[in-house]
């Protein structure tokens, strides 16, 4: 196996700059080594840089000779990587180099995530600074930390850092599309204090299981209509609530960001009533698998005997509240954007559910690309909560970025691209958070367009870069900049 297999790619400089920060570990929330290796590369360069308490660099590249007077333009991307591997493998992403691989026009990694997400991007950024053939005006190059953990970096950028007006993401990983919008996020937990008794005489407990759900990402995957165990849940206990039966503890989902796959609920009810239970269930089972015969075909519910011991239970009252909670949080899309076809505007995820200490939580998450809709459907979920009287906290969240299909930067994009490969480009936006709705908050009148190069598995050993849309995505790169330095 060649030491580097990106030798004699093109553009040389890019993979080689690709080549060199992928030799350097750099975990998110772990960037010590990498923000030392971009300081040593920025003073051989010779190229002046600034970096803030967090570890955020931003360098300053001159202008080519004679544009001096162009617009400024920043160059951003995050320097921190996802850090899975294979089960088995041995690699230490504290301190060993990603072992690259070139498999049938892709680079790839052993096993490894590659960092492509968004080793590419911020290797493109640095390309720039000694490729004498590259026409420009002066140039930032921000490079962010902990985006995929928090967006730390660019949630702790202060106003002022960059004053560039035009900025040019390069953390997109679809070939010949320009993002031009994201989503915001934010977080609305609900706690309830359990209000407790004592099991009835002669009732046994029983576990109610929600599985086989296909789950996926809150943001991309909540216009699939794909079932949320803990709705599910939710329902599976209504159906049998003529039973008067207990609830002593109700667990689903596992993170804030996933549409949840599986939830369970541990019940107590008098033996005589299990048969008839089970054939409740089952025909419940059979109607939400018509429901979602699509989207979630292995849909399954159980109800079986368990080996819970704990006598203490929720009381009535507070089984039928938190019952009742479930139900009316809404859950799934809110709006779609009037602005790009197909795209969800707004949306929220019941996403976890958990019974500990005493304390019953429900976490949820809203997601907008407009923050006044962001706030409006938080506020409804805020609503359901208060009424249930539950003790709510709101996290700070992330703002969105709207789409703006006039952008001057977005259309100049656009025309640079058609006149490089003689086609259209697509225009898209994300219902995710990216970097640059925070950057666009904190740098108001920011003009800004996001794209890059095919990348597919991101986040996952099989991740993967597409070598020949690199180098279209530095030839798209370079012409923006020459435009926009002419265009001055």
């Amino acid at each position: 196996m060649s030491d580097n297999p990106t030798a004699g790619l093109k553009p040389e400089i890019l993979w080689q700059r690709f080549y060199e920060i992928s030799r350097v570990p750099r975990p998110s929330k772990k960037e010590g080594k990498i923000i030392e290796h971009m300081r040593s590369l920025l003073k051989e360069l010779n190229i002046s840089f600034k970096e803030d308490k967090v570890g955020n660099i931003v360098a300053f590249v001159p202008a080519t000779k004679g544009y001096e007077k162009a617009p400024t333009v920043v160059l951003q991307g995050h320097v921190d990587m996802v850090c899975e591997k294979n089960k088995g493998n041995k690699h230490d992403f504290d301190n060993d180099p990603i072992i690259l691989k070139k498999e049938n026009g892709w680079i790839t990694a052993d096993g490894t995530t590659l960092g492509s997400d968004n080793g590419i991007g911020v290797a493109a950024g640095l390309a720039v600074i000694s490729d004498k053939n590259v026409i420009h005006g002066p140039l930032e190059i921000l490079m962010t930390i902990d985006e995929e953990t928090g967006l730390t970096g660019a949630n702790n950028l202060e106003r002022g850092f960059i004053t560039g007006k035009i900025l040019l993401n390069l953390d997109s990983e679809e070939d010949g599309t320009f993002y031009v919008g994201c989503s915001g996020g934010l977080d609305t937990l609900a706690s309830f204090n359990i209000e407790n008794e004592i099991a009835a005489k002669g009732t046994e407990a029983y576990d109610l299981i929600v599985s086989g759900l296909k789950g996926g990402h809150s943001g991309l995957d909540i216009n699939t209509n794909r079932a949320n165990a803990i709705k599910i849940l939710a329902r599976a206990l209504k159906a049998i609530e003529k039973f008067n039966y207990s609830v002593a503890k109700i667990e689903g989902g596992s993170k804030r960001n996933a549409i949840p796959r599986e939830a369970e609920a541990v019940v107590l009810i008098a033996p005589k009533d299990e048969k008839e239970i089970v054939k409740i269930i089952n025909e419940l089972q059979a109607n939400l698998l018509n429901e979602f015969k699509t989207s979630d075909s292995g849909l399954k519910l159980e109800f079986k005997k368990s080996d819970y011991k704990s006598d203490k239970i929720f009381n009535h009252s507070f089984t039928k509240n938190i019952l009742n909670t479930l139900l009316a949080l809404p859950h799934g899309v809110i709006a779609m954007s009037q602005d790009i076809p197909n795209l969800v505007e707004t949306s929220t995820n019941v996403a976890t559910i958990f019974t500990n200490d005493g304390v019953v939580t429900i976490g949820t998450s809203q997601r907008s690309s407009i923050e006044s809709a962001k706030c409006y459907v938080a506020n409804s979920v805020t609503a359901v909560f208060n009424l249930a009287g539950a003790k709510i906290e709101t996290g700070d969240g992330y703002p969105g970025w709207k789409p703006d299909l006039d952008s001057k930067i977005l259309n100049l994009s656009k025309k640079v691209y058609e006149d490089i490969f003689k086609k259209e480009p697509e225009i898209k936006a994300i219902h995710a958070g990216l970097e640059c709705g925070i950057l666009g908050d904190k740098e108001p009148g920011l003009d800004m367009v996001s794209f890059g190069p095919t990348i597919e598995g991101a986040h996952s050993p099989d991740e993967r870069v597409n070598i020949e849309t690199v180098e279209k995505f530095y030839r798209l790169l370079k012409g923006i900049l020459k435009k926009v330095a002419e265009s001055n």
